[in-house]
This record gives C-alpha cells, sequence and structure tokens, in this order.
C-alpha cells in the first residue's frame, strides 16, 4: 500500500537537522525499496497557494494558513500497511523535531477505470 508522510516542523528548527542525515535516511529508503519519491521543499516564504472561485483565479503568496510548523517535504513509500509506515515515518529526522503526518493514497485513477469497465460491461 502507498502512504504520503508529510514532514512537518518549524523553520527555525531545521539547522537541528544536518542535511547529511536527511541525505542519508534518504539513501537507505530508497536502498530498501520502501520509496517511490521524496523531495524536500524550500522555505514556506516562497509558497504561493492558488484558489478557483466562481471561475476566477485568486494567488496568494505563502502557505494556506499561518501554523507553527510548516510543510518541509515529504516521501511517498511503499508499506505492507500502516503499522510499518508508522515504523518507517518513525526514522525521518524531522520527526526528532516536528512531526510526520502518514495519508495513504487514495486510488482514484484505478478506481475511475474499474468502474469505466464495470459501467462498459453491463452497458
Amino acid at each position: 500500500m502507498k502512504y504520503l508522510c508529510l514532514v512537518y516542523l518549524d523553520e527555525k528548527r531545521l539547522p537541528e537537522l544536518p542535511d547529511e542525515d536527511c541525505v542519508e535516511f534518504d539513501t537507505s529508503i530508497r536502498n530498501s525499496g520502501h520509496c517511490i519519491a521524496s523531495e524536500a521543499l524550500q522555505s514556506v516564504q516562497t509558497a504561493t497557494t492558488v484558489r478557483m472561485r466562481d471561475g476566477r483565479i485568486s494567488i496568494t503568496d505563502g502557505p494556506f494558513a499561518e501554523t507553527k510548523e510548516q510543510l518541509a517535504g515529504f516521501y511517498m513509500i511503499e508499506a505492507r500497511d500502516l503499522n510499518e509506515a508508522i515504523q518507517l515515518a518513525a526514522k525521518i529526522p524531522p520527526a526528532r523535531v516536528g512531526s510526520v503526518e502518514i495519508r495513504p493514497i487514495r486510488m482514484i485513477r484505478e478506481a475511475v477505470a474499474e468502474a469505466k469497465q464495470r459501467q462498459s460491461s453491463t452497458a
């Protein structure tokens, strides 16, 4: 099963996490076959939020919401179940000073394709 691990932390605490620790973890999780994709994000100061309302685009500099912790990066992982995902997420270095939110991936493309296939076979 695929999970997205969203890494949150107060950007002021980034200096407490050597980049080398993060790269070492990234290398190990990729080598184990659990990592599908991962990236660190630039500062929240570089964020742009886009909304579409009544056919009009609204653009705001900065993140969607003011929070103590900001989204700092992500790991897309493959794990047997939530328990294995938790064990992997606990090893992500920023978990030591921030948090890692684990979200199961919703297999939307597969669900739509399956529904269309069922629909065409009954027609």
